[in-house]
């Protein structure tokens, strides 16, 4: 029943050089309403995608399912997972827990997130983003949601030791408006959102990309509809056995792109650190032991 490690639309990536043309066709008809556009018949697929039903067949057979009403069931099932609220997620991996420790689990849950995620990113568009966001030429905004805007947080504090012009976005969302005006073409707007994907994130990344402000998406394997306005996408798996997702990949990947904009210009960020420890120690903020 095709790869169970990988959602459809990460096969669908991983696999479309070997595509055909039509095949690409009918793929990215797939990616512009997401997994919704795989829901209905075969028939309405094909006729959306403007190609014909054994393509369809083809396709989806190259992606390693029986037919089409399996392939549709993984959608739905992806659905289900996508739109699932913290109960429905505790239930589910209650259902098949195996009779281990939670701690056991749990880490077992994390690292196969950690290796599928690493095995989806492109080293190439990380190198490409960690480039940008060292580009003291743009200004660098960030912003998350209800959980992951700790995230957001805490890239922030460390972003804004390393360069200047970095803005935190507050999480009230009829501010935004302000944000957006100081925004300016080629800022970089680095946006953190995970299943259940919020309404507000999504209007402020349309209005900055309005505004030709490149957009970095910090995601979930099913993606954010942001993907669909972000110049660069991270993916990153997040279910554990839990009602809550897990942010541990996400921090993960984080903290290796602050390491790599770090690098990229070290003699000014190790001024930037000498300068900000003058300042701790005029407000002796951390205590001294010599």
């Amino acid at each position: 029943m095709g790869d169970q490690t990988q959602t459809i639309s990460e096969l669908l990536r991983s696999n479309f050089d070997d595509l055909t043309r039509a095949e690409r066709q009918l793929a990215n008809s797939l990616f512009e309403n997401y997994p919704v556009s795989g829901l209905g018949s075969i028939t309405t697929l094909a006729e959306n995608a403007k190609v014909s039903t054994p393509t369809v067949a083809r396709m989806v057979q190259k992606l390693g399912f029986k037919g089409y009403p399996e392939f549709q069931a993984r959608l739905h099932q992806e659905l289900e997972a996508k739109i699932s609220d913290p109960i429905a997620k505790h239930d589910r991996w209650s259902e098949t827990a195996p009779d281990t420790h939670i701690l056991n689990r749990f880490a077992g849950s994390v690292m196969q997130n950690m290796r599928q995620t690493l095995a989806q990113i492109d080293v190439a568009e990380f190198d490409k983003v960690a480039t940008l966001l060292a580009d003291r030429e743009r200004a660098v905004h960030i912003v998350g949601g209800r959980i992951s805007r700790a995230l957001a947080d805490y890239m922030f504090t460390h972003m804004q030791v390393i360069r200047d012009d970095v803005t935190l976005i507050t999480s009230n969302s009829n501010t935004w408006p302000h944000y957006v005006l100081n925004m300016k073409e080629g800022d970089v707007l680095v946006i953190f959102d995970i299943r259940r994907y919020e309404r507000d994130i999504l209007k402020l990344a349309h209005m900055a990309q309005n505004r030709g402000v490149q957009v970095i998406l910090f995601t979930d394997q099913w993606s954010s509809p942001v993907s669909d306005v972000a110049s660069f996408c991270f993916n990153c798996r997040i279910e554990v056995p839990s009602a809550w997702d897990s942010s541990v990949v996400l921090m993960f990947v984080v903290e290796a792109v602050i390491a790599a904009v770090q690098d990229q210009n070290w003699d000014d960020t190790k001024d930037r650190m000498q300068l900000l420890e003058e300042l701790f120690d005029q407000t002796r903020l951390f205590r001294k032991f010599v």
